[in-house]
């Protein structure tokens, strides 16, 4: 099959809304808005202490956290299963090879990502703001709040970094998720499985709808920064 021949087929799986297609992607979004929203859960604060904060070690710490981004999925997989095997300490749970199981290694692999980037923008941003808002009256809660407002974009776009790296995710997701059809098969997964078998067609569709995704998230996060921008510019 040609190049052109497969884009031609996967176009049509697409329009055609092919149950394989409509069933990876909806476990891809599942896996991986749930996973986001965890990591963004832990790590968003723990970046905000990070950079907000002033102690022995800090730049010691920038280090650790930026050198865990780098870890290989592959790792944070083996991890997972050995959490989750039956020999693990939450082997009895009984979550390996489920979405639950991939969405906790993915959760695990942003996690440090999300904590990063926070500190990053947190970081960058004019101190003033925050020294500001406390000679205002402001207590320190709200102090801290003013200056996540302040960095808003960034701390979208850090989101939509996060999610862009899982819903591309392929090592976790096979190591722990078993690629099961109708339960843990994702995009990526299919892709890796259908390629192999020479079935470009289905490849190429999930690649197309990959990308469009991966689109799509940046733009909403690109707009709902400026949705925001603009209501506080009104106020």
């Amino acid at each position: 099959m040609s190049l052109i021949e497969a884009l031609t087929a996967a176009l049509n799986l697409i329009i055609t809304l092919d149950p394989q297609v409509l069933a990876a992607v909806a476990t891809s979004l599942k896996v991986s808005l749930v996973a986001i929203a965890l990591a963004t859960a832990a790590g968003a604060p723990l970046g905000f202490l990070i950079a907000m904060s002033t102690f022995r070690g800090k730049r010691l710490v920038d280090v650790l956290l930026n050198t865990s981004t780098a870890i290989p999925t592959v790792v944070i997989g083996l991890v997972t299963y050995a959490l989750l095997s039956r020999r693990g300490p939450l082997g009895p749970l009984g979550l390996l090879y489920t979405p639950t199981a991939m969405i906790i290694g993915q959760a695990l692999l942003v996690a440090p990502l999300m904590a990063a980037l926070t500190s990053a923008v947190i970081g960058g941003a004019d101190p003033r703001i925050h020294e500001t808002a406390l000679t205002l009256g402001a207590t320190r809660w709200r102090a801290a709040w003013t200056v996540c407002v302040e960095t808003r974009r960034g701390i979208l776009a850090a989101v939509a970094t996060g999610f862009g790296r899982l819903i591309s995710e392929l090592g976790i997701a096979l190591m722990v998720g078993g690629n099961i059809r109708g339960s843990t098969r994702t995009m990526t997964t299919s892709i890796a499985m259908e390629t192999s078998k020479g079935d470009f067609a289905l490849g190429f569709a999930l690649g197309l709808i990959l990308l469009a995704v991966a689109l799509g998230a940046n733009v909403a996060v690109a707009l709902a920064g400026n949705t925001v921008v603009q209501r506080g510019s009104l106020r």
